[in-house]
This record gives structure tokens, sequence and C-alpha cells, in this order.
């Protein structure tokens, strides 16, 4: 399994742009190559309270695979990244997805985000375990996450 993950930056020049590029275009960060190029920004999304594309989504209608197996983990350092949080949560099971939400117009992360297990039980264990357990420098607050109710279609 490849782990593909996206972020887009906003420069203020393409001169920027191409230095950004020049220089960490294959760049190693914490062991893994970085791919750096330039492009128009993505098309914002405005479905969605998390950046890129996420099968938290599911279909228009509502619901996501294993959406009563996620909880939310509140009280983020501004560094967690969903690999430090799938990295973290698991320990208590499988992790079917660890995703932080982003503020759409900053970018910055709003300081939560979900993870989804394959079963209740390692939900229980996370929740058990996990609560209160610091990561960079921040206690966790680990909770079941509520449903959210289906979009109405209009």
């Amino acid at each position: 399994m490849r782990l593909v993950l996206v972020k887009f930056v906003t420069m203020s020049s393409v001169e920027e742009v191409e230095a950004a590029a020049q220089q960490f275009n294959g760049h190693e960060l914490e062991g893994r190559e970085l791919r750096v190029n330039a492009g128009p920004p993505p098309p914002r999304r405005e479905d969605s309270s998390f950046r890129g594309d996420s099968s938290f989504r599911g279909n228009r209608g509502g619901g996501s695979f294993g959406s009563a197996n996620r909880v939310h983990v509140g009280n983020l350092a501004w560094g967690v990244d969903d690999l430090a949080l799938e990295n973290l949560f698991s320990e208590q099971g499988k992790v079917r997805e660890a995703r932080v939400v982003y503020d759409r117009e900053s970018g910055r992360s709003r300081g939560f985000g979900f993870v989804t297990y394959s079963s209740a039980e390692e939900v229980n264990s996370a929740i058990e375990y996990l609560n209160g357990v610091d990561l960079k420098g921040r206690p966790l607050r680990v909770s079941q996450a509520d449903a959210k109710p289906p979009r109405r279609q209009f």
C-alpha cells in the first residue's frame, strides 16, 4: 500500500514557486521523498470541511463506511497531521482512515480530527487508552464521534 498525502501551498510569486520546486523536489522529509511541482490551485470544494478528497464524505446522501466506528480527536497540536494520528491510533486497532480537519481559508489545522476503525471494540479501546495521552505537548481528547445527519438533496 502506498500512502499519498497531497498538500497545497500558495506562494506569492511565480519565482517563489519555481525556487521551492527546485529546492524541495526530491528532498527527504521524515523518511519520505517529497514531490514538489507547480500548478494551478486546486478547485474549492464547498461540500466538505476536509481538505482534498476524503472517504469520510461518502456519497452526497450522507453516511460513509464505518461512521459508527469513528472517534473524534480534539486538542490537537498545530503540527499534528494525518500520518501522526494514524501512527498513534494504530496501536489500538486497524485504522481505516485518520484525518485532521483544516480550515478552508487559511489551510491551518482546526485542532481536531477523526479516526475511523474497523470495529466498535477498537473505538472503545482508543477512547480508553488514548484519551488524555500527550501528543506533541497537548493532551488528546478522544470520544465517540457523532454520526452526521444525512444531507438534504435539492
